[in-house]
């Protein structure tokens, strides 16, 4: 497949139909399916979430071919008695009464692995017809990370930022460089675009994901919106990816009412297309600012909402910190989701935006990991200032600052402070195989 140390490689090929690429969240769902009877994996639509699942089933009702749901709908219970366990049931939204016969075998029967679900749209739905606290369990999958499509497994960056050393970060061979990273994020998370689709076609999935996106998917979570209003909405969004605007500048950029953008946010956070990263809160800080950073979820759909194209990025600094920015939030998301104990991502900003920190991993007990993302390949210690000053302002509890860079190499800026070239994401560490 692809040499993960080496840019140029990461981006020379596509993988054939069939393969199927190991996921992150492939240990969480076995270990619940291992433990608990039902499992639900959430997430944006075209993630990979059917393909994964199927890999820990041994049943499968595919209710999105309406012969199936329609002898599904028939007698819900009777056709999860059918299926050998675990049984996936995909598309699960399409007959929402099959989440009553799950409720029931399980309350008859609890034992582990009997369920997994799936489906593009799952929190407006849950909410409305049944509450599956205490029955099932959920994970979400996010788009593929350069890690996963490189094949470099072992621990995760973040791991190795909280317990490790430099010398676990294992160096590229070959120089990633700046427009290696662009053209490595408009290749999108999706599987479709950034394993089998190159050039126009690429491009036209993307397009046609937005379209869909806009029509479709937004009936099936029970509004019916303007499509013209919400695809400029999410053109400003693209513009505006990991920033921090007041609702009434999104407002007034895509001409309609706050009330509009908060319909809008609920929607598009349903459909995990955008994520609002929450401001940091401590004790120990005060005058923190207090709004939510906005991305879009794939810095590939960013830019195709943008309606920007990658040699626009390379001519604009602020679209590259931005694009820069979303790549790296996409790389840690899933990490983040899937760490134990349970961390949380969060971003940092005093008021009058005098210290702003991009990203804080809350590890727990007060203990955080402080991210920023500079373009720059030669990064100094005034580069990392936001982070000396959360490390002299919280003390024992900033575990690590990292400052991700578009350099070749890491090393250490400060006490606990390390400059880290982006690459070190999907660069195998020791005792990792590459596919």
């Amino acid at each position: 497949m692809y040499i993960a140390s080496c840019g140029k490689c990461v981006l020379s090929g596509v993988v054939a139909r069939g393969t199927y690429v190991p996921r992150l969240a492939d240990g969480r769902i076995a270990a619940l399916v291992a433990g608990l009877p039902a499992v639900m994996v959430a997430g944006p639509r075209a993630a990979g979430k059917t393909t994964t699942a199927r890999r820990h089933a041994a049943g499968l009702l595919r209710l999105d071919d309406p012969a199936v749901a329609a002898v599904v709908a028939a007698d819900p219970d009777a056709a999860l008695r059918r299926e050998a366990e675990p049984v996936l049931i995909d598309e699960w939204q399409e007959v929402p009464q099959i989440l009553g016969a799950v409720k029931r075998a399980v309350d008859d029967d609890p034992r582990p692995g009997r369920f997994l679900l799936t489906g593009s749209v799952e929190a407006e739905l849950t909410a409305r017809t049944w509450p599956g606290t205490g029955r099932v369990v959920r994970v979400v999958m996010h788009g593929l990370t350069r890690r996963e499509i490189s094949g470099a497994s072992g621990a995760g960056l973040i791991d190795v930022a909280v317990h490790g050393s430099l010398d676990d970060i294992v160096l590229p061979r070959q120089r990633v460089t700046i427009d290696d990273y662009v053209a490595l994020a408009t290749t999108s998370g999706f599987p479709e675009p950034a394993l089998r689709l190159n050039g126009a076609a690429r491009s036209a999935w993307l397009d046609s994901y937005l379209d869909h996106l806009v029509t479709r998917d937004v009936l099936t979570t029970g509004h019916t919106r303007d499509p013209v209003r919400l695809r400029r909405y999410l053109e400003v969004l693209g513009l505006t990816t990991a920033s921090i605007p007041t609702e009434a500048t999104l407002s007034d950029s895509a001409a309609i009412d706050r009330r509009t953008v908060e319909t809008y946010d609920r929607l598009l956070i349903n459909l995990f297309t955008i994520d609002l990263v929450p401001a940091w809160t401590s004790n120990r800080l005060s005058r923190l600012a207090k709004r939510r950073k906005r991305y879009l979820a794939d810095p590939a759909v960013a830019l195709t909402a943008a309606r920007v194209a990658a040699d626009d990025v390379l001519r604009d600094g602020d679209l590259l910190g931005r694009l820069l920015d979303t790549f790296v939030a996409a790389q840690l998301r899933p990490e983040v989701e899937l760490m134990q104990p349970r961390a949380r991502l969060h971003h940092l900003r005093t008021e009058g935006g005098r210290q702003e920190v991009d990203l804080v991993i809350d590890l727990g007990r007060g203990r955080v990991v402080a991210v920023e993302i500079k373009a720059g390949s030669s990064p100094r210690l005034k580069d990392a200032r936001h982070l000396v000053w959360l490390r002299d302002e919280l003390g024992d509890a900033f575990v690590r600052g990292i400052l991700f860079h578009t350099g070749p190499h890491p090393f250490e800026l400060d006490d606990r402070i390390w400059a880290v070239p982006i690459a070190a994401f999907w660069t195998p560490r020791a005792g990792d195989s590459t596919r």
